[in-house]
C-alpha cells in the first residue's frame, strides 16, 4: 500500500509518524480543557468530541466521544472500528469536500498534553521473546536452556493494571526487600538494579465470556490495536521474590505505554510470520495468517547530565516467538473471560546480537559488562535522573507508521518511611 495523501500537508512526509495511513487514537487536552479523544494526523490532532458535535463523526444514535477514553469505541465492536477509520480517511483525505469543517476541529499537537488513551481493565505480561528467555537462562542459570514448557505455551503472569501509566509519567525508584548472595538475612531499601523491558502491548477490544475458549482467528479479530510498552523491572527485588510464584513487587511499581493506539488495520501491510517452530504447537495455537508485524524498535537512554539521548538497542517486533493472538487464545483457553480494555504485554523483545537486546539486564549481562553512552558515561542499570525512551516505526511504501515515544524519567526512591523518628 502506498502513502494515502491528506490535505494536512505534514501528514504527507515520508518520515512523519502520523500519515493518513496511520490515524492513531489518543486522549489529549489543551490548557485547562478537560481531556478528550483525538486522532493524530501529521502535526495536528482531530478533536473527536468537536467533530462529533459538528456532525462529522456520527457512528450511531448515541454519542461515543463524550468520555476521555477509547473503551466506548472498543465496546461498539469491529463494524464501528471499520466505519470510524473509513470516515476519518474520507474527511482527512486529499480532495475532501469537508475540509473546512474538519479544520475547525483540529488543534496543534505540540501544544497538547497527552493522557492515558484507554482505561486498562486487566494487565497480563507474557514472556514470548525466545532470545530474551535464553539470555536470562544463561545469566541466571549458566546456560540458555528454556523451561520445559516454553516451546509449547506462551508463558505469562497477571500484573497490576493500576500501575500502567502514559508516556512522560515519572517513575519512582521502588523500595523493597532484597538479599545479597552471601548475606544471611535480606535487607530493605531502594532497588539497585533498575531495568526496562522493551515490549509491545496488545489491547483487547471485544470481550469473550468466562468459560468460552476462543480460536486464534477470533483472538486476532478481538484485538483493537497496539502500543509500545515498557515493563519497568526491579531485578534485585524480583530475584529474591520470584520463586516459587514469579514476579510480584519487582514488576508492580510501574508499566509505561505510548500515548497513541495504533490500530490493527494500520498495521495490516506489515504482517509477518512468526519464527520457525522448534516443536510443533498444539492445534489450538495454530494460526491461519501471519501473527507478527515488521516494526522497527529502539531503546534510548538519556542521563540527566545531558540533553543527548543514546540509542542502546535496536531490534524488531518480528523477533517474538508467539503472536498476540496466540497469547490471547492461550489466556482464554482455560475459561478466563477477557474484557474490552485488557492489556497484553508481549514480553521482552530481543534479537540474536547484543545490539538487539531489549533489557539492560542483557545489555550489561547482569551488571558484569558496563556499556557506554554517547556522552562518555557508562551504565549497567538505570540511575536516578535517567530517562528511558522506547520508539517504534513500521516503514511502508513512502510512509511511516509511528507510535509516539514511550518515555519515563526515574525519580529517586523515597526516604525509608519505616525508620523515621
Amino acid at each position: 500500500m502506498p502513502l494515502l495523501k491528506s490535505w494536512v500537508e505534514t501528514a504527507n512526509a515520508a518520515d512523519h509518524p502520523f500519515p493518513l495511513n496511520n490515524l492513531p487514537y489518543g486522549v489529549f487536552s489543551i490548557g485547562d480543557q478537560e481531556p478528550r479523544c483525538g486522532v493524530a494526523i501529521g502535526d495536528l490532532i482531530l478533536d473527536c468530541q468537536a467533530a462529533e458535535a459538528a456532525g462529522l463523526l456520527v457512528l450511531g444514535e448515541d454519542a461515543l466521544f463524550d468520555v476521555p477514553y477509547w473503551n466506548g469505541i472498543m465496546e461498539a465492536g469491529p463494524q464501528t472500528w471499520a466505519a470510524l477509520r473509513a470516515r476519518l480517511t474520507e474527511i482527512l483525505g486529499a480532495g475532501s469536500t469537508e475540509q473546512a469543517a474538519a479544520e475547525a476541529c483540529l488543534v496543534i499537537a505540540a501544544g497538547a498534553t497527552l493522557h492515558m488513551p484507554f482505561q486498562v481493565r486487566e494487565y497480563t505480561d507474557f514472556y514470548a521473546g525466545r532470545q530474551h528467555a535464553e539470555n536470562m537462562g544463561s545469566i541466571l542459570r549458566g546456560g540458555p536452556e528454556l523451561p520445559p514448557n516454553w516451546l509449547h505455551i506462551p508463558i505469562g503472569y497477571n500484573g497490576r493494571a493500576s500501575s500502567v501509566v502514559v508516556s512522560g509519567t515519572p517513575i519512582r525508584r521502588p523500595l523493597g526487600q532484597t538479599k545479597a548472595p552471601d548475606a544471611a538475612m535480606p535487607s530493605f531499601g531502594p532497588c539497585k538494579r533498575l531495568d526496562i523491558e522493551l515490549e509491545m502491548g496488545a489491547i483487547v477490544g471485544t470481550p469473550c465470556e468466562m468459560g468460552a475458549p476462543i480460536t486464534t482467528a477470533q483472538a486476532d479479530d478481538m484485538i483493537f490495536g497496539y502500543v509500545l510498552l515498557n515493563d519497568w523491572s526491579a531485578r534485585d527485588i524480583q530475584g529474591w521474590e520470584y520463586q516459587p510464584l514469579g514476579p510480584f513487587q519487582g514488576k508492580a511499581f510501574g508499566t509505561s505505554i505510548s500515548p497513541w493506539i495504533v490500530t490493527k488495520d494500520a498495521l495490516e501491510p506489515f504482517r509477518t510470520e512468526v519464527p520457525p517452530r522448534t516443536k510443533e504447537l498444539l492445534p489450538y495455537l495454530s494460526e491461519s495468517k501471519p501473527g507478527l508485524y515488521d516494526i522497527e524498535l529502539q531503546v534510548l537512554m538519556q542521563p540527566k547530565s545531558t540533553d543527548q539521548a543514546s540509542v542502546v538497542a535496536t531490534t524488531n517486533y518480528n523477533r517474538l516467538y508467539y503472536s498476540a493472538a496466540q497469547q490471547l487464545t492461550h489466556h482464554a483457553v482455560g475459561g478466563c473471560g477477557m474484557n474490552a480494555g485488557d492489556l497484553l504485554g508481549s514480553g521482552t523483545i530481543s534479537g540474536p546480537n547484543k545490539s538487539e537486546f531489549g533489557s539492560l539486564m542483557e545489555l550489561s549481562w547482569a551488571g558484569r559488562e558496563p556499556f557506554a553512552l554517547d556522552n562518555g558515561e557508562t551504565r549497567t542499570f538505570i540511575e536516578d535522573g535517567d530517562t528511558m525512551t522506547l520508539r517504534a516505526n513500521a516503514m511502508g511504501d513512502g510512509f511511516t507508521i509511528g507510535f509516539g515515544d514511550c518515555a519515563g524519567e526515574i525519580l529517586p526512591a523515597l526516604d525509608d518511611p519505616f525508620t523515621r523518628n
